[in-house]
């Protein structure tokens, strides 16, 4: 299984060289938490992240 490295600007967990999201190519191997978004529109938590797109992110990035 690979490891997912997180994006350092919008913290979506990713396994590529580029984020899908915010386009760019700055990572961090050393994250805590995982986050599952499933529906940006209706999640209280998504709001008060500022979260608009669905994924999985990671609650700290180091």
């Amino acid at each position: 299984m690979v490891k997912k490295k997180a994006c350092k600007k919008c913290k979506l967990l990713v396994s590529g060289n580029e984020c899908p999201l915010c386009k760019t190519s700055s990572f961090a191997n050393s994250w805590q938490g995982r986050l599952n978004i499933l529906d940006a529109n209706k999640s209280e938590i998504a709001k008060k992240l500022d979260i608009k797109v669905k994924g999985e992110y990671a609650i700290k990035v180091r």
